[in-house]
């Protein structure tokens, strides 16, 4: 109603000026007889409220739609059933045609996409097979050779890692696979597999299990990713300043924690808020000049989508302590 009262106050404004106008030439032109002419200006009124009248009802449910929110692009052009002005014709074919080429833009985007993320999953994949080469090839040679060699293999091997889990990140509910784990098997492997990193940055691990086998409900191949990141992180700023990092098992209050501590560089207080933001690498990102800032991110989305929470306390200076945390109906060990 209020949209078809501001369509149409200017034709009501000027209906009133002109009547007015007319009983202002009679009274100028020496007409005394005002009920007459009162009278003509009530039919006037009443046969413009008669066309008011018929005008909004019959396009009531254009003018209701106009107004309403839209819940899809679909509702756009539902059809009223109802006499439609010229102007709202022309609109409704205005808004159907805006509406295809949308769609045809739409799908030329989310065809290009499809196509660049195909295109890096596969190149991902290729590249694994030069890296195994290159390893092999460079067991062969003398040290210190060797190990510069395989220490740029590593470097790439986990950038190359980072780009496969961001590409599996759009499609992460297809890719979860949830089941009992024992949170120890899970540090043990990823020790394991970083033995060289720790070995090269002069870091190493320390494990903690307040009580032993913890199971947890989780995805094995997401949960080794989050802690992988953790871990990478936590030897990366530690390297130079302390030859530790902590990890520790335990639970509280029904819930499960997987806790990372070091005793790095820290982060700063302006930096905390932000962490987590994807491709935010902050000021030790600019210092260390190795962070791509996805890690924490990737991190973070995963543990999101899987029902756990991260929790994080730092200090500049003294370190950084990451946990994460699986609720207490994941903790099968509590159950």
């Amino acid at each position: 109603m209020k949209l078809f009262f501001r369509e149409h106050y200017l034709l009501i404004a000027v209906q009133a000026l002109q009547f007015f106008t007319m009983l202002l030439i009679y009274w100028l032109d020496g007409y005394r007889h005002i009920r007459p002419a009162l009278y003509a200006v009530f039919l006037g009124f009443f046969l413009l409220g008669c066309y008011l009248f018929y005008h909004y009802y019959t396009r009531r449910k254009f003018y209701q739609r106009i107004n309403s929110r839209l819940v899809s692009l679909d509702d756009t052009f539902l059809k009223t059933n109802q006499p439609q002005s010229p102007l709202s014709e022309a609109l409704e074919q205005l808004l159907k045609s805006q509406y295809r080429h949308y769609r045809h833009e739409l799908k030329a985007l989310e065809s290009g996409k499809k196509e660049h993320l195909t295109f890096m999953d596969q190149w991902v994949h290729q590249m694994k097979t030069p890296l195994s080469v290159i390893e092999l090839t460079a067991q062969n040679l003398d040290e210190p050779e060797s190990s510069s060699i395989r220490e740029e293999t590593e470097r790439i091997k986990t950038g190359l890692n980072t780009i496969l889990y961001m590409a599996r990140l759009r499609t992460i509910e297809q890719d979860f696979r949830v089941k009992p784990v024992v949170l120890a098997d899970i540090v043990h492997e990823v020790n394991q597999e970083n033995k060289r990193f720790y070995i090269r940055s002069q870091v190493y691990p320390k494990f903690e299990e307040q009580q032993n086998g913890i199971i947890v409900e989780t995805d094995e191949k997401w949960l080794f990713f989050m802690l992988s990141q953790l871990i990478n992180n936590a030897v990366k700023y530690s390297a130079g300043k302390s030859n530790t990092i902590m990890i520790s098992l335990y639970e509280k209050e029904g819930e499960a924690v997987l806790e990372v501590q070091d005793f790095g560089a820290g982060i700063p207080d302006i930096d905390q808020k932000r962490i987590f933001d994807p491709f935010f690498t902050g000021e030790n990102g600019r210092r260390f000049r190795e962070s791509t800032g996805m890690g924490l991110y990737l991190t973070k989305a995963a543990a999101d989508h899987l029902g756990h929470r991260i929790e994080l306390d730092s200090e500049e200076g003294k370190g950084t302590t990451v946990r994460l945390i699986f609720t207490a109906t994941q903790n099968l060990t509590s159950m």
